[in-house]
């Protein structure tokens, strides 16, 4: 397919006299199209969902999560997937970003690296892929051959593969298990994928991470309970989420996550259950690092 043939390359009728405009009828046109993206993501959550089910078995039986992209879509994985360990105390490589042209290219544009298929294969493959891992593979007009090479290695491999894009039958499509084509239609700027498509990405990858992170127990009724306190603001959210959780006072909170040295998780099982560090570590263990279990475990054995 044409690159101008793509929904993504299409020119928008509501914006068609966009340079002679107003500065807020320009606001109001691109607001108007944003509204759109939520409607769009909404269509694809079955595809959404599936992806996670199996990330979330891949991620629980010691598998990573590997974003793929050029450009905004590899800046996008770039955000979802630093800010995995500071909320949710994950290591480091298990929610990856391997970016055309190099971290360096965060930064610094370097769009002509997308167009080398063969580099997303070698990026990829440098990271010792197996098939236990999961790779999303994400571009707005599905055609990117940076992340195809990769996806086209991931099933070499035998890892599942996820095609995120922003057109109907898309190219990457044909190497994903799982394609989630979410169709935000032409933008207020033609072609610039960094608006609505990106923001479509970066809604469905916030819902990937979130979502998988719950699941694997690291979210307790709603609040952040393996959040990382490695500063002021994380470490007073900490003493608040304790709080919140165990009606303990903020000099509790304080001196309970002091003997845990910050860490929430346990610090919640030894208010609820009554325990040791000790024996809420073990609690958190035994039931997969679901707080609940910990709780309901410590309870059934120490009461």
């Amino acid at each position: 397919m044409k690159l101008s043939a793509l929904t993504t390359e299409q020119r928008n009728e509501n914006s068609m006299t966009l340079d002679q405009m107003s500065t807020i009828d320009i606001l109001k046109t691109i607001n108007l199209e944003d509204k759109k993206v939520a409607n769009a993501v909404e269509a694809v959550l079955p595809k959404v969902e599936t992806s996670i089910e199996h990330i979330h078995k891949a991620l629980a039986k010691g598998g990573r999560l590997f974003y793929v992209g050029a450009g905004t879509s590899g800046r996008l994985g770039v955000i979802d997937a630093s800010e995995c360990p500071p909320t949710f105390m994950t290591p480091p490589d298990m929610v990856q970003t391997v970016m055309a042209g190099g971290t360096k290219a965060f930064v610094n544009a370097a769009e002509g690296s997308e167009d080398n298929e063969h580099q997303g294969a070698a990026d990829l493959k440098e990271r010792n892929l197996t098939k236990d891992d999961v790779v999303i593979g994400i571009t707005a007009s599905g055609r990117t051959p940076y992340p195809i090479g990769a996806l086209k290695f991931a099933r070499e491999i035998g890892a599942y593969t996820v095609g995120l894009s922003c057109n109907e039958n898309s190219l990457i499509s044909q190497f994903a298990d799982c394609e989630i084509e979410v169709v935000v239609g032409p933008e207020v700027l033609t072609g610039s994928t960094r608006m609505k498509a990106a923001t479509a990405h970066k809604m469905i990858l916030n819902m990937i991470s979130t979502t998988t992170m719950v699941k694997l127990g690291k979210v307790h009724e709603n609040l952040m309970v393996d959040v990382h306190a490695s500063n002021y603001k994380l470490l007073e959210r900490a003493k608040h989420t304790l709080i919140e959780i165990t009606d303990a006072s903020y000099e509790e909170s304080e001196k309970v996550l002091k003997l845990t040295n910050n860490e929430v998780k346990p610090a919640i099982v030894m208010l609820e259950g009554g325990v040791t560090f000790d024996a809420a570590k073990v609690a958190i263990q035994k039931s997969n690092g679901y707080v609940r279990k910990a709780i309901d475990y410590v309870k059934k054995h120490h009461s």
